[in-house]
């Protein structure tokens, strides 16, 4: 591998690590400070930093790579998949295995016609 993938991957990887122990030191640290230990101790920014870092991934999921006819068709059938399979279960597992394998198949199949 290249130094510029090394770079991005070691760049992706300190990022993760930082987006999930930034707020869990933090709030180890306020409620040090603080006499209570309770969820009402907990700042507003943190109870949506989580739902709007998967809105972030969400988004970005949702436009193909490459423009074409088989991304596309891929990634709808991808997000219908995922969300039919969450409407069944309830789960946050198994629609993200629904959708990535529907998403597999689907690009499999259409560029092996191509």
């Amino acid at each position: 591998m290249d130094k510029g993938l090394w770079i991005a991957l070691i760049a992706v990887a300190v990022g993760t690590f930082l987006m999930r122990t930034l707020p869990l030191v933090y709030m180890q640290r306020h409620l040090q400070r603080s006499d209570k230990d309770t969820a009402e101790n907990m700042p507003a920014w943190l109870g949506v930093l989580g739902p709007s870092m998967i809105a972030a991934m969400f988004g970005t999921s949702l436009v193909p790579h490459t423009s074409n006819t088989a991304s596309w068709s891929a990634t709808a059938l991808g997000l219908i998949a995922t969300f039919l399979t969450w409407k069944q279960t309830k789960s946050l597992g198994w629609p993200i295995i629904a959708g990535v394998a529907a998403y597999g198949i689907v690009k499999t199949l259409v560029t092996a016609t191509t």
